[in-house]
């Protein structure tokens, strides 16, 4: 059974990547538009492709840190009930909702938008802003990975709440990755 445990931890560092890797772009996004507003302001230089960068960029944290957020349990639901349920029963409901909601989505999400990201590169689909940025298949590609990504941290909520069905005396074991 600690093997299980095991496995969740690995799709835990998978999940904490993805939020290392959202917190990096953040901060990217932040420098960018600190230069778009001097550059705008202080010197009336303005850059449409700074700009498109900015919603990119906002579209990547934002799409990488989903699936951080299921990982780490800040996702939003209902909690009127749930949080006066038991941690197992907590755990049913996690894991059905899961299986019958979060992974069918995100698996729809991603076969038909690799289709909308294949179709953007097969035209060379660009910015219509004259100075805009090329190559918009880039962040159109990004749906369907970022729902990749979120099924991925779907099987690791999954097995976080098995671990928390079948292994309730091991559970702190795999709640100390949890954060």
């Amino acid at each position: 059974m600690r093997s299980l445990i095991y496995i969740e931890r690995l799709f835990n560092r998978f999940g904490d990547f993805l939020g290392w890797l959202a917190s990096i772009l953040f901060v990217v996004l932040l420098a960018n538009v600190v230069y778009d507003v001097i550059m705008r302001y202080a010197f009336n230089d303005v850059s449409i492709a700074f700009q498109e960068l900015e919603w990119h960029l906002f579209s990547a944290v934002f799409l990488l840190g989903i699936p951080y957020a299921l990982k780490a349990d800040g996702h939003v639901r209902v909690d009127l009930f749930y949080e006066n349920l038991s941690h197992r029963a907590q755990a049913i409901i996690d894991l059905l909702g899961t299986i019958a909601f979060l992974i069918p989505f995100c698996l729809l999400v991603t076969w038909f938008g690799i289709d909308f990201a294949k179709e953007s590169y097969a035209l060379g689909e660009t910015s219509g802003d004259p100075g805009g940025l090329p190559y918009r298949w880039i962040i159109k590609a990004m749906i369907p990975l970022s729902f990749a990504f979120m099924a991925i941290s779907g099987v690791g909520l999954m097995l976080h709440s098995l671990n928390k069905i079948v292994n309730p005396h091991l559970l702190h074991l795999s709640k100390s990755d949890k954060s």
